[in-house]
């Protein structure tokens, strides 16, 4: 894929298993419960099997919402939001680090550059002594 591509979804020769694989988003419950659009959605590297890698958001989310995971993004079926929200459609072929938004009062969704996808936090301990491995 050259640099001028990619501003396109992937073709079928250039999917991978994360284009590929899963079928859930992860979506603000904003969403749902407030009745808000979708207005911001980037993709990240799916973190499981179901995983599409997208995660979708109203705009109107704080930053203590989005700590709480668990219960305030709920797992969707990609297929469900694209009916309800047909601007979706083409833009969840895209791979990840993708991030899109819609302005309100905007004709569409752009293409956004200049956000960094939040990576998830892993907790690792590494020692060299053996008696502290754990079986």
């Amino acid at each position: 894929m050259s640099l001028d591509d990619i501003d396109k979804p992937l073709s079928k020769e250039d999917e991978t298993a994360q284009t590929k694989n899963g079928f859930l988003a992860l979506v603000s419950k904003l969403v749902f419960e407030d009745k808000l659009p979708v207005r911001f959605m980037y993709k990240t590297v799916p973190a499981h099997l179901n995983d599409t890698g997208w995660r979708m958001f109203t705009g109107y989310e704080t930053p203590e919402f989005l700590e709480d995971e668990v219960t305030n993004l709920l797992p969707v079926d990609v297929e469900k939001m694209t009916s309800l929200d047909p601007s979706l459609a083409n833009l969840v072929e895209y791979n990840a680090g993708t991030v899109w938004e819609r302005v309100p009062e905007s004709e569409g969704w752009e293409r956004v550059y200049d956000f960094k996808i939040p990576a998830d936090r892993v907790e690792v301990e590494i020692t060299n002594d053996v008696d502290e491995f754990k079986h």
